[in-house]
């Protein structure tokens, strides 16, 4: 099984303050945070965070309390998080918002935003109370202060995201319904606020395997950021990187390569060769690589990807760990158990030490020990391992969760090989709906697992019950062939 990397959420800037009764100083600092927002808005980041720099340099000499340093403060820290600098940008984003906190003419609309910022921040670190408390801040000061509707999109948006992060599956989709029709209400139908929340929306379907209604969202969000960004926008990197994850689920794979070949130009042109966006793209290709049997391509590809996120972000991040998976989960495929339990064991280290004991990335990691323990006939310790992994998502997913399917059919199928079949029919009769509700009622993975289901039912001796699930697995066969012939 392998990990997927997130992409990054909706982010604001400040506006620049009013040019009234300006020094030269003021002039030059309201002259580059022009340029320094416009390189923002174009997705040079680089070049943004070198201006507002600059920019700060200037504000830090108006004052300790100055708003326009509260304000730059937070563009400057925007554009270092839009860079994968996430230490430097909260602590910039904790000043700014003491200064406005201390000031009694501060503009709320500042504050909002560089609390959705930092939420932002909070969120990417797993850091979820935190987040959600200033989330929720920023909305009431939107809401009460405000009227509105504008910034409420991105903030509505960013808080699905972070239930989606936890899998609160209802209260995300919720959220972005709402921002959904506040944004095409009040910013128009193609406006790129409409399109993160079109992205995000996409990416909670997908992961219920809803893939039908995902695409027409994933793709008109692609439509809109390359009309209103432009080609080589980072945030179009974004959608298409969406679109083609859910084509690659599909097993489309002709489709979702040029996506993701794209995607991966328009980051090294954005953010440099070396820059974690970069890595998140050689990695994405690298599991399409994998799933089309083009191992030695995959192995470099993942090579690349986990030296960049080494280098750029260290060596316990989040995103690296992904990587290491999906490494081990390619040596496992080739029998080399032992250079995959080490890089499973990093990643579970990794991840536990980020997201603490109970998270959706730590069940993933439970699932991926227990298929590799399951290979090297290490039963024991790979039924401990599908137990406490399909334990914690239903406890973060619920019961019904599509999640639920692999680590389900997997513990179903080491009882079969420890001949515990009684156990294992209960599991398969719990699962095979799952499935179903996953991929159709046509899939040839659905046949496979049916056809397992129904030896389990031979070993028991419910022969009538088992040639009914074989007579189903039999008939999507026969479909399969009439397709494949036409």
């Amino acid at each position: 099984m392998k990990s997927q990397c997130l992409l990054s959420c909706r982010w604001l800037l400040c506006l620049a303050l009013p040019a009234l009764g300006q020094t030269p100083q003021q002039d030059e600092w309201a002259a580059l945070s022009t340029r320094a927002e416009a390189a923002y808005q174009r997705g040079a980041y680089r070049e943004s965070q070198r201006l507002y720099a600059t920019a700060l340099t200037l504000a830090e000499t108006f004052g300790p309390q100055n708003d326009r340093l509260a304000a730059t403060l937070n563009n400057v820290a925007t554009s270092c998080r839009a860079l994968g600098r996430y230490g430097e940008a909260e602590k910039m984003y904790l000043r700014a918002i003491d200064i406005l906190r201390a000031s009694p003419h501060s503009d709320s609309s500042q504050m909002a935003a560089v609390l959705n910022n930092l939420a932002g921040i909070y969120r990417t670190n797993a850091r979820y109370a935190e987040s959600e408390s200033m989330y929720r801040e920023a909305l009431a000061i939107n809401e009460k202060q405000l009227g509105g509707e504008s910034a409420g999109v991105a903030l509505l948006s960013n808080l699905g995201a972070l239930y989606q992060d936890q899998g609160k599956y209802d209260a995300a989709h919720q959220l972005y319904e709402r921002a959904l029709s506040m944004g095409e209400r009040v910013l128009g139908p193609d406006h790129p606020d409409v399109a993160a929340t079109l992205t995000h929306l996409g990416d909670l379907l997908r992961r219920q395997w809803r893939l039908q209604e995902a695409e027409p969202l994933y793709q008109r969000a692609v439509a809109i950021r390359e009309r209103a960004l432009g080609p080589d926008h980072p945030q179009l990197a974004d959608s298409l990187n969406a679109l083609a994850l859910l084509y690659r689920v599909q097993e489309r794979y002709t489709d979702a390569a040029p996506l993701y070949r794209r995607s991966l130009q328009i980051s090294e042109k954005a953010m440099g060769p070396a820059h974690s966006r970069v890595a998140v793209a050689l990695n994405n290709l690298g599991e399409l690589a994998a799933d089309e049997g083009k191992y030695a391509e995959a192995k470099q590809l993942y090579e690349r990807a986990i030296a960049i996120w080494e280098k750029s972000v260290g060596p316990d991040d989040s995103g690296l760990a992904a990587g290491l998976s999906n490494l081990a989960s390619l040596y496992a495929a080739q029998h080399k158990y032992g250079k995959a339990e080490q890089l499973y064991q990093r990643a579970f280290q990794i991840d536990t030490a980020r997201f603490g004991s109970t998270h959706i990335r730590l069940a993933r990691d439970l699932h991926n020990l227990a298929t590799l323990s399951y290979s090297r006939h290490q039963f024991g310790q790979a039924e401990a391992f599908l137990q406490k992994s399909i334990a914690m998502y239903e406890r973060l997913l619920g019961p019904d969760s599509p999640t639920l399917a692999d680590p389900l059919l997997g513990l179903a199928a080491l009882y079969v090989t420890e001949k515990r079949y009684p156990e294992a029919v209960g599991l398969y009769r719990r699962a095979v709906p799952v499935r179903e509700r996953m991929m159709g009622a046509n899939h040839p993975k659905l046949a496979q697992t049916l056809e397992s289901y129904a030896l389990a039912l031979r070993k028991t001796e419910d022969y009538a019950e088992a040639e009914k699930i074989a007579a189903r697995a039999t008939l999507i066969r026969v479909r399969m062939a009439l397709r494949s012939g036409q």
